[in-house]
């Protein structure tokens, strides 16, 4: 599929960007918000792809998303790379989390991913407490820059993840 500027643009965002914000819903169902580092998994068996997070047991979001599977990613670009607020590139995604069951080949697939784009995360992944999840998105926003936003599914978002997923200098 071939992708255009704003998709090149989204995929920037998504490769670059190792840090987003991740809201969850709280024990009163009121909205609940951390940081979060993530990888990007590209698209498999049909699917549109995942985002991967490495979470602590002892993280409020960790138990929020054990609880309520519904979850929310915003990724902002570089403060700098707008001349208005309402402008800066973002993405943000509605997504369904998962956990990761410890000892899966699926485990060892999301370690690698992660490690592999935060290589100084491997010490925390030797740590019990700590999980993998994967965050299945069912919808994703783009802002490309003020009055530039459109929604980002299906097939096109499977290719976004794909792309974002490739190394560097396997994707341009």
């Amino acid at each position: 599929m071939h992708l255009s500027r704003l998709d090149e643009q989204l995929v920037r965002l998504l490769r670059e960007r190792p840090v987003a914000a991740l809201a969850c819903l709280d024990d009163d169902g009121a909205p609940a918000l951390s940081m979060v580092p993530f990888a990007v998994d590209a698209a498999q068996e049909g699917a549109a792809g995942v985002l991967i997070l490495h979470v602590s047991g002892l993280a409020a979001h960790t138990r929020q998303m054990a609880r309520d599977a519904r979850v929310s990613l915003l990724i902002l670009d570089r403060d700098d790379a707008a001349e208005m607020p309402q402008a800066l590139p973002r993405a943000s995604l509605q997504a369904t989390a998962a956990f990761v069951e410890p000892g899966s080949p699926a485990h060892a697939h999301c370690e690698a991913l992660y490690l592999a784009r935060h290589p100084q995360a491997a010490l925390m992944t030797q740590l019990p407490d700590f999980r993998f999840v994967r965050l299945l998105p069912s919808v994703l926003r783009h802002v490309a820059g003020f009055g530039a936003a459109r929604g980002v599914d299906g097939e096109l978002l499977a290719a976004v993840l794909r792309a974002a997923a490739q190394p560097v200098s396997a994707a341009g």
